[in-house]
């Protein structure tokens, strides 16, 4: 009961930064078209502008301010970059953005070097949040929870409650008649495309410390983000709040679990010889396999559902 408990939390813990990090993602391409490959990138200067602010004015401060960089850089991004290459087609824009996500790779190391940086978590948050028997579960997660879903809430009223959301959906689908209107349909994009990039510089700012903060990370994290956004669905932020969760459940409890098939098959009699091939393949473990599992995820949502969990759009 223990552990099933404190695996629950933080599998809740690591799929709602996984949704931190995939919200940004899902918006920009539901609401712009664009599938940008670059976005893990911004995840890591969300972190690496987190630790460097951190070190001057504390972790308070770079949790407002970093994220509010990232999303400067990504709409100066997309107005002198993105915007010039989209009349060209969606081809261009992966080409732009996959060649964006080395040069933002190598801009990192020239700054911060190839190591890690030391990016701490704060004092008031480096501790248990509470203890179940002997497990203690970390307040930093519980904290990282609680951003998230206040994310989660805000994203929702933003679209569905304010005037801008009404605007930004409405220049998805009619930008002739919101331009018409008086609204500036380009200037919508720009807003939209450094929104998303914010939300995955918030998610930096809180994951760089809980993990590791260096120049691979956004390889780490970065085909985790598309077998989310592919596995809940295309531009379907309830699709993709739902694959997160899915797929932090299943890494977590799979890496916690020491089981492997040839337990099951001894009980029934049956013993492969050690010198047979498909002994190695048995004997693995769910930890050991705990790493492809996703992308296991992704194949057969592929095959019987190639829209995704709750995808609306042809992907």
């Amino acid at each position: 009961m223990e552990f099933t408990l404190i695996s629950l939390l933080n599998g809740l813990s690591y799929g709602l930064l996984l949704f931190m990090l995939s919200s940004g993602l899902t918006l920009i391409f539901s609401m712009m078209g664009v599938l940008n490959f670059a976005h893990a990138s911004f995840y890591m200067l969300g972190a690496y502008f987190g630790y460097a602010i951190s070190q001057q004015f504390g972790f308070w401060p770079a949790l407002v301010i970093a994220p509010l960089l990232t999303g400067l850089t990504g709409a100066l991004i997309e107005r002198f970059g993105l915007r010039a290459v989209h009349r060209h087609g969606h081809v261009s824009e992966l080409l732009f953005t996959f060649g964006l996500s080395y040069v933002v790779a190598e801009l990192v190391q020239l700054v911060w070097g190839r190591a890690a940086v030391p990016y701490k978590i704060p004092s008031e948050l480096d501790g248990p949040l509470f203890s179940l028997f002997t497990m203690a579960f970390p307040a930093y997660r519980g904290f990282m929870m609680l951003v998230a879903l206040l994310m989660v809430v805000a994203i929702w009223l933003l679209l569905t409650r304010s005037r801008i959301g009404l605007v930004i959906q409405a220049a998805l689908t009619h930008p002739e008649t919101v331009e018409a209107l008086g609204h500036n349909v380009p200037r919508v994009f720009m807003l939209v495309f450094g929104g998303g990039c914010a939300l995955a510089g918030l998610a930096g700012v809180i994951g760089g410390n809980a993990f590791v903060t260096e120049p691979a990370m956004a390889a780490t994290v970065g085909s985790i983000i598309f077998v989310v956004v592919v596995v809940g669905g295309m531009g379907s932020l309830g699709g993709a709040f739902l694959a997160s969760l899915l797929i932090g459940m299943v890494q977590t409890f799979a890496v916690a679990l020491d089981w492997s098939l040839l337990g099951p098959l001894a009980r029934v009699g049956i013993a492969p010889s050690p010198e047979l091939p498909v002994y190695r393949l048995l004997s693995l473990t769910l930890s050991e396999i705990a790493p492809i599992l996703p992308y296991l995820l992704l194949v057969l949502v592929l095959i019987f559902r190639p829209r995704g969990l709750m995808g609306k759009r042809e992907s």
